[in-house]
């Protein structure tokens, strides 16, 4: 895992999520809401904006009641009629002064409150006398006979307001009799004597409640909303629709939302000054927030299409920019197993393609170098190798012409054609060029090495020769044994004075678990004590040639050549090596393949 770390892709995916990914995603959180926010102020705004046009119109409205109520000052005969009803001398009045009283309050003050309005259902005057004077859409609307309404509660408002205008809450009308059953709100006030500063009269103008839903109905919003109009005492004047006393308290509470048929509605209030009412708009929150989560839904969605397309593109580009180095890896990998013939494939121009041509200019120079080197090792082994193989052949050669000399001045010319024959043999088999062997091969020529050796000593030397059937076709340098064979006889067997025997055996042993062919010739000869005793013995040019040959065929680390003696017993030399070559444990010419092993 901590390898992935630190790969080229894992730092592109890391630059990719600092640059893209993580402002992506910031940008996706943080506009919708932002917008959100934005837009919930501009609804509070246009909300609140809304709500003051909507108050500004039921005050202007107000405002029509309550001139209504400043009508009999305008009119003196009016005024004197309610300052003479106050004095409670209309019973004992003469006719005249009746007749002026009661056409001032019942045709000049009715023709002052007219109205062209619909909505303003019509006036009711209580003189302080108790006498009712009804003005109403309704022609035969009267007042209801032995109606206590001066202990009406509205009545009672008036004269607290003492002279200014009371606001009546919604109401019934129920003080006249014919009157149309219709909710109604009214504006009140105490006529008082502007001299004197007496109480005359309470007039109270009636409003249709109805006047409110046109009001409100000409103004919408853009989700579910429901309008509620409260007069001072928090009482319901108006609502848009049903609205339960439970959802009209939590209006006046601090929480944001109000609970109203299980659902919730955010508030928007604004006072209406004037009468102390408030008007109250609950917009609902599902609504809002399910225009919020639109809006977080399209965010997203562009989110989503924005990051997968710029992923897909990191994907290609990371892919072109990551492969070729994969490739290039590769490369180096099979140059490193010695593949030098691997190139990478180049494509376009860029920066990444320059390296590549580096890269295979690099391997080309590396290949040179090494045939250069590797060609002139090699010829410089070949030549060393040659050389020491020539040492063999005017040695060998030597010791056979002195050994035919002996025959021929023995007179033994049968033996001696013999030995001619074998010696041909021989020569053709050591003249080859051919700088390897087989084991069956080389056990072969020491056969018919043997026998020219033995004409020479008759019975006095046997020769015993053995290897492993598996071993056969295992590769030696040509003529590596004949020497220490022919070391063996001359130096060990021909000076004893008794018949000696000489084994040649091949086998395969194992050594620090290792499998090893052990090539031994060992002798019951004179033997010897030393190398400093019998220096020519262990250091002689035929011995030598096999140790230095070893050395360039299979490699100092997988070949040993011991030679192990005492003295009036015989001497063992023994061949080692290794069945598992290093890189430097096999040599070849030019006409032979690596040695086989078996």
């Amino acid at each position: 895992m901590k390898q992935h770390l630190y790969t080229l892709r894992f730092k592109l995916m890391i630059l990719f999520a600092i640059t893209i990914m993580i402002p992506v995603l910031l940008i996706g959180f943080v506009i919708p809401y932002y917008y959100q926010t934005m837009i919930t102020e501009e609804k509070q705004v246009l909300t609140e904006g809304t709500l003051k046009a909507m108050a500004r119109n039921i005050e202007t409205y107000l405002d029509d009641l309550e001139r209504i109520t400043l009508m009999p000052f305008w009119n003196e005969d009016v005024m004197n009629a309610l300052k003479f009803k106050a004095t409670k001398q209309y019973d004992t009045a003469n006719d005249y002064i009746k007749l002026l009283t009661d056409r001032a309050l019942n045709e000049t003050l009715p023709l002052m409150l007219q109205n062209t309005r619909k909505d303003i259902l019509g006036t009711l005057l209580i003189p302080t006398d108790g006498t009712v004077y009804v003005n109403d859409t309704k022609e035969f609307a009267r007042p209801i006979s032995d109606f206590s309404y001066q202990q009406q509660d509205w009545y009672k408002q008036a004269f607290a307001a003492d002279g200014n205008v009371a606001f009546i809450s919604a109401h019934k009308r129920d003080y006249l009799m014919f009157a149309e059953e219709k909710q109604v709100f009214s504006v009140a006030r105490l006529i008082k004597d502007p001299d004197s500063k007496r109480a005359l009269a309470v007039i109270m103008a009636d409003a249709d409640t109805n006047i409110l839903n046109t009001i409100v109905s000409d103004i919408s919003f853009d989700v579910s909303s429901i309008v509620v109009i409260q007069d001072n005492n928090s009482q319901l004047l108006y609502s848009s629709e049903p609205i339960s006393t439970a959802a009209l308290n939590g209006i006046g509470d601090s929480q944001e939302f109000v609970d109203v048929k299980g659902k919730d509605y955010a508030k928007v209030t604004e006072s209406i000054a004037q009468a102390e009412w408030k008007i109250t708009v609950l917009l609902s929150a599902e609504e809002t927030a399910s225009k919020v989560r639109w809006l977080y839904t399209v965010a997203f969605l562009f989110l989503g299409i924005g990051l997968l397309v710029t992923f897909v593109l990191f994907l290609y580009l990371s892919r072109n920019i990551v492969n070729p180095f994969k490739q290039m890896i590769l490369v180096m990998r099979k140059v490193r197993q010695g593949n030098l013939e691997a190139r990478f494939n180049t494509k376009g121009r860029d920066e990444i393609a320059l390296l590549g041509e580096a890269l295979n200019q690099m391997i080309i120079q590396l290949n040179e170098m090494i045939n250069r080197e590797f060609r002139t090792d090699l010829a410089k082994r070949n030549a060393e190798y040659r050389a020491l193989q020539s040492q063999i052949q005017p040695h060998f050669l030597y010791n056979i012409l002195n050994g035919w000399i002996g025959l021929n001045r023995a007179g033994e010319r049968a033996v001696l054609e013999k030995a001619i024959l074998a010696l041909s043999g021989m020569l053709r088999y050591s003249l080859e060029y051919n700088d390897w062997s087989s084991i069956e091969e080389e056990f072969l020529f020491l056969q018919r090495y043997g026998e020219l050796q033995q004409l020479r000593f008759d019975d006095r030397l046997s020769i015993q020769m053995s290897y492993d059937p598996e071993l056969r076709s295992f590769r030696l340098p040509k003529l590596l044994l004949q020497p220490l064979l022919e070391n063996t006889i001359i130096h060990g067997c021909e000076p004893a004075n008794h018949e000696c025997t000489v084994i040649i055996s091949a086998s395969t042993t194992h050594e620090n678990g290792i499998a090893c062919i052990q090539i031994s010739i060992s002798d019951n000869g004179i033997g010897f004590i030393s190398d400093k005793q019998s220096p020519s013995i262990t250091n002689g040019v035929g011995l030598q040639n096999v140790r230095e040959r070893l050395l360039l065929a299979y490699g100092k680390d997988n070949a040993r050549f011991d030679i192990q003696s005492t003295v009036g017993v015989g001497t063992t030399s023994t061949i080692t090596i290794s069945l598992m070559p290093t890189s430097d444990a096999f040599q070849t010419d030019n006409n032979q393949s690596d040695p086989e092993t078996t």
